[in-house]
Order: structure tokens, then sequence, then C-alpha cells
């Protein structure tokens, strides 16, 4: 029985693939740095190895009996041709499916590293589904909790701009659906997205509902938010750059397109913004709360 390999595995996204794939009988191989951790996590479900995409060593192991493979490029590797050496490595091998996780708008946009590892894939003729989400609603119970429960502030640049939010776990059954099913979606595209697209005064309300404190959208500029996560946060100053640039193209229009792609590929709507706050509350509750 051949297996899928999924890249990331302990991040975000690569967690709630591998769960779905389990869900749907596929046999897993969970692929990171730190194999204790993945073997912490899964318990035995799945296959584990080592794996750092920048090693060409550890290609082979990665990808023994290997015909499926979920590819995401690790946030701290900005130049796409990081990735090329393993998408040449898969090239010569007998792949079905590589699902890579990009972002909404890349094909229209050539300045993030997924517009270039996109093309490369297409021209290196591996069978590709390319998955392209919007902003993760997992931003906000995770990078930009900690103003929430602190402050009561929602504190992103983002000013005006309306975004199609979507929860990982979505975006996780979506891509698992395309590994699934590798020659009903041979090479193609998917922009997921939320069923709506809101605004941050809208995401304020919607937690100062299901938190009941009065949570408002602090709206700061760029200059405020990039000192105040640098300074204050102590968050590297080129992870909070890469936001801002985001937050730069949010403002621009780019995050605010719905699509019904999520439903198409899995028969149901995307998880609602109250649905995912009320499923997280943890995360955003003060100490007098909790």
């Amino acid at each position: 029985m051949m297996k899928i390999l999924v890249t990331g595995a302990s991040g975000n996204v690569g967690h709630f693939v591998i769960e779905e794939l389990l869900n749907m009988g596929e046999h897993v191989v969970a692929a990171g740095t730190n194999v204790n951790k993945l073997k912490g996590r899964f318990k035995g479900k799945v296959d584990t190895v080592y794996f750092d995409i920048t090693n060409q060593s550890t290609y082979d192991v990665a990808l023994k009996d290997v015909d499926r493979v979920f590819l995401m490029r690790p946030p701290h590797l900005g130049k796409p041709e990081d990735l090329y050496p393993f998408i040449d490595a898969m090239k010569v091998r007998d792949i079905k499916l590589v699902s890579f996780l990009s972002l909404m708008g890349v094909e229209n946009n050539p300045i993030p590293p997924h517009h270039k590892i996109e093309k490369y894939i297409e021209a290196s003729g591996l069978p590709y589904a390319h998955i392209r989400p919007g902003f993760f609603m997992q931003n906000l119970s995770g990078i930009h909790s900690a103003e929430i429960r602190e402050k009561n502030q929602v504190f992103v640049p983002a000013g005006k701009s309306k975004t199609s939010f979507i929860d990982a776990a979505d975006i996780g059954l979506a891509t698992a659906i395309l590994l699934h099913h590798p020659d009903q979606y041979r090479n193609t595209s998917h922009t997921i997205t939320g069923f709506e697209a809101l605004d941050y005064n809208q995401i304020a309300a919607i937690l100062s509902k299901v938190t009941g404190r009065q949570i408002t959208y602090a709206k700061p500029g760029y200059w405020k938010y990039r000192k105040y996560y640098i300074k204050k946060r102590g968050l590297e100053k080129g992870y909070v750059n890469v936001t801002v640039a985001l937050y730069f193209m949010t403002r621009m229009g780019t995050a605010k397109k719905v699509t019904e792609d999520f439903l198409k590929l899995s028969g149901r709507n995307p998880r609602t913004f109250e649905e995912f706050a009320r499923e997280n509350i943890r995360c955003f509750l003060n100490k007098e709360t909790i």
C-alpha cells in the first residue's frame, strides 16, 4: 500500500491534513525535524520520518513507498529556490499528486515565494493540486490572541479591509480530499475561503459576543504595529515584516474574495468565525474570566 507524505506535519494545517487522511483510511508518513514531537502527537497512528527540506540526504527515506505529497513551505525559508531540490527529487519518482499549500490570489501576485514554487511544480511535470487558502482563523486565536486577552483589542494594521477567514481544519479537510482522489484533481487549483468576508470591527463584535467582554478593533498603523510586535512582543523582525506586507496587501483588497471551492470539494459549508471562536474560546479569555 502506497503512502502519503505530509510535510510540516506539526503545523497549523499539517496535523489537520493527517487526521482527515487517517479518517479516509490512508497510510500516512508524518515528516518533520522533531520526530519525537510527531510521535507524541500522533501516537503510533502514522509513520514518522526525519525530514529537512534543506538537507537532500533526508529525501530518500522520506519518499520511500510514497506516491502523494502534501508540500508546505517552512515559514522561515523565504526563498522559493529552497524548495526546488525536493521538487526535483519528487520528479524522478512515480508521484501521483503534489498538493502545495499556497496563498489566495498568488496566481496574480508574483511577490510571495509561493508564486514561483507553484510555477516550478507545474513546469516540472509533476501532477499538482494547489491549495490557496485565505487568512487562517488561527491567526486570531494564535499570534493575535495576546492583545485580545490582555487589552481587549484586536491589534492588526488592516485598516477597513475585509477578510474571508478560513479555519485551518477546513483547509486540512479540503487538502485530504485532493490527496485521496489524485486522479480526479490532477493539475487543479483551489482557492479555499470562508463563506463571508468580515472587517476587523465585525471580528471584534463577534469576539465581544462570544467572550462577554467589550473587545474593540485598535486599527494601528503599520509602524505602531511593527514597533509593538518587535519591541514589546519580542518577535523576529523578519517575521513581523512579512506580516506587515500581508496586511498591506489586505488593504489593497486581496483578502476579501469569497469562493465556493470548499463547498464543492467537501459538500458542506466552511466553519463560520463565530463557530470557531466558540470552539476556541479559551484562546480569547483573560485571567479574570478563566
